[in-house]
């Protein structure tokens, strides 16, 4: 009987792996075989370098999306990025337990909140905040990136957190023994410890941050052109697809799907880059 149990589970978890592996294929399936043949009927170089998305006229140029997303991505990985790992270290070697009881279920409250309430305090707070200090019309690159770096807060410091936690305690007393501070142990012998779960943490805020739709709708401009400075509005690849998406057809329609190849792959790329750094690490 226990035998037969034993095989069971293995069974019923060999299914939901095969789902999930399978569930990855069939998307990867639909967007390949939508987005590649509008690739090549309007051109692949055409496609990706061209400056002008008019659906009107047939022009289907992303390069204006691609570097939205690029900007806005970069600017929330320059904000978010640090704060949350000094957060993190914060709160697994430094916070007092009373500060610590309050802090943890704010960050797993900050997870929870939907996107589109981001969206409206950067509209109310963020954008007339931008506007008021730098000038230009608020609704920018910066705001954006500002907004965006506060979203992939709570994914940074729950993952580095945890990964930090499971480095053995040894590696903290082993730098004590050799006469470090405990500044100097936490930053020197814990964190290498913990670099791996530490770049899954950033992998996964930086995914968030690429695929974020509604709040970076709201406040980015939308304006699917080039942008000159961080001040000036611009669209991203996710804001292209989904303002557009629902009115769509024909060729427009696949060019909005070869949007998303061009996204999956990007997000690709970036998963491979911090495999391959993790692994040159070890």
């Amino acid at each position: 009987m226990k035998k037969a149990r034993e095989t069971f589970m293995h069974i019923l978890f060999l299914i939901a792996a095969c789902t999930s592996i399978l569930a990855v294929v069939l998307i990867c399936v639909f967007l390949f075989s939508g987005g590649v043949p509008a690739m090549l009927e309007i051109g692949v170089f055409k496609f990706l370098f061209g400056t002008i998305w008019k659906p009107g006229n047939n022009l289907y140029g992303i390069f204006p999306m691609i570097i939205g997303s690029l900007y806005v991505t970069a600017g929330a990985i320059l904000f978010g990025v640090p704060l949350g790992l000094l957060a993190a270290v914060f709160m697994a070697r430094f916070c007092p337990k009373t500060l610590y009881r309050i802090l943890k279920p704010a960050i797993e409250l900050m997870a929870g909140i939907p996107s589109v309430i981001y969206g409206f305090f950067a509209l109310v707070v963020i954008v007339p905040w931008v506007k008021n200090t730098f000038g230009g019309r608020g609704q920018s690159i910066l705001a954006a990136a500002l907004l965006l770096g506060f979203m992939i807060l709570p994914t940074i410091i729950e993952v580095t957190e945890a990964a930090i936690r499971a480095v053995p305690n040894s590696y903290y007393e082993g730098g004590l023994a050799l006469g470090a501070s405990h500044e100097r142990s936490v930053f020197f012998a814990l964190l290498p410890g913990a670099r791996s779960g530490i770049l899954a943490g950033i992998v996964l805020g930086i995914g968030r941050a690429i695929g974020e739709t509604m709040a970076v709708m709201m406040i980015v401009g939308n304006q699917p052109r080039i942008p000159g400075s961080i001040l000036e509005g611009c669209r991203t690849l996710t804001t292209n697809i989904v303002m557009e998406m629902g009115y769509a057809a024909d060729l427009h329609k696949e060019a909005l799907i070869a949007t998303a190849v061009v996204l999956f792959v990007f997000i690709l790329i970036i998963n491979l880059s911090f495999s391959a750094l993790k692994r040159r690490g070890k």
